[in-house]
């Protein structure tokens, strides 16, 4: 779990991932998002979680355990078992410079559905921009299924590809 004395790296790997993904003409986490506030709202709910190698910060995510509100409509496609809204949901995963071509996003997708199935959550979903091949990449190798299409604050300009998966 995340704390606030963590936040200060946590903004730099946002920077770099950020960075990264304007490089590749990505327009997901542009214009400020996510911001420190954001990050700090996440530490202050419990659901900011970092990774650790060689005692470094190498990586942080927020896992959000209630349903997200940009989930509630999905278009091109349809939620299986809509009904169920007892869900984590994977947002604001990034990882340091320092630590990319390890295979370190993998790892962490994996502990955060170990941490989401010790929470007692079958169902996990995720978001990720049509643009970013690396992300999509990694929710699929992780298992996940596209579902459909969903919009950022009910934003039609603003919108994501997203992905389920379902635990035993």
């Amino acid at each position: 779990m995340a704390t606030q004395a963590d936040l200060s790296k946590m903004l730099i790997i946002a920077k770099e991932a950020k960075e990264l993904l304007a490089s590749a003409d990505i327009p997901q986490w542009q214009n400020g998002y996510p911001s420190k506030e954001t990050l700090l709202a996440d530490i202050t709910k419990q659901i900011s979680y970092v990774l650790i190698v060689e005692n470094k910060i190498a990586g942080f995510a927020a896992l959000l355990q209630e349903p997200d509100d940009n989930y509630q409509h999905i278009t091109e496609g349809t939620w299986d078992i809509p009904e169920n809204e007892h869900y984590t949901t994977i947002h604001r995963i990034a990882i340091s410079s320092h630590f990319r071509g390890q295979h370190l996003a993998e790892t962490f997708i994996n502990h955060l559905i170990s941490i989401s199935y010790a929470l007692g959550f079958k169902q996990i979903r995720v978001d990720t921009h049509e643009k970013n091949a690396r992300m999509r990449h990694l929710i699929k190798k992780a298992g996940f299924n596209y579902a459909g299409i969903v919009y950022m604050n009910n934003n039609s300009a603003d919108y994501r590809n997203a992905y389920q998966l379902f635990l035993d």
